[in-house]
């Protein structure tokens, strides 16, 4: 069993480690990380996988950003342990996140990755929304948590500066989950 839970402040630099365990140091030049600068994350949507000796397996994050006028959630990154790769917690993460997500209101996400990746949970190539440079716009990803929800958003992506919460944010607390099925990775 794994316990899913929301990341606290107090496990920052766990997840901080892990995220430099699994990503190039220069992780933070990146386009997406300007946008997350001096803005709080989207805590009930930031989730940590941990397993039955407490050790930090996996993490997920979510941003908030606009496109236009329109609130939308940034996720990334999405991290886990080299020691579990491949055994389909990546998956588990953004299934459960984006199930989070829809229940709390939100209705767009957005990510800069891999498509053939992605796809499988419903992303599609975003056309129109601009990310800071230098991101490769092919990497611009986009869902619907509520259909149309993109329909006609376009324009830069930018920093969140106010209070984009939908009227109800509840969220779950933590969770025993059974090991995923390597199948739906």
């Amino acid at each position: 069993m794994y316990e899913l839970c929301p990341e606290t402040p107090a496990d920052t630099p766990e997840v901080e480690a892990l995220l430099d365990l699994c990503f190039a140091p220069g992780r933070t030049a990146l386009s997406s990380y300007r946008l997350r600068e001096g803005v709080a994350p989207v805590l009930p949507l930031c989730l940590m996988l941990r397993d039955d000796f407490g050790a930090l397996m996996g993490a997920i994050r979510y941003w908030p950003v606009r496109v236009g006028a329109s609130p939308v959630l940034l996720l990334g990154p999405v991290a886990v342990h080299p020691t579990a790769q491949g055994e389909g917690l990546g998956g588990l993460l953004m299934r459960e996140s984006l199930s989070r997500a829809t229940a709390m209101g939100w209705q767009r996400v957005m990510l800069v990755g891999d498509l053939p990746y992605y796809r499988r949970f419903g992303f599609w190539k975003l056309e129109g929304v601009e990310m800071p440079p230098p991101t490769n716009p092919d990497r611009v990803l986009g869902i619907e948590l509520v259909p149309g929800a993109w329909s006609g958003i376009t324009g830069a992506v930018e920093r969140e500066t106010g209070d984009p919460r939908p009227a109800d944010r509840r969220s779950p607390g933590c969770i025993q989950v059974a090991p995923p099925d390597h199948h739906s990775a």
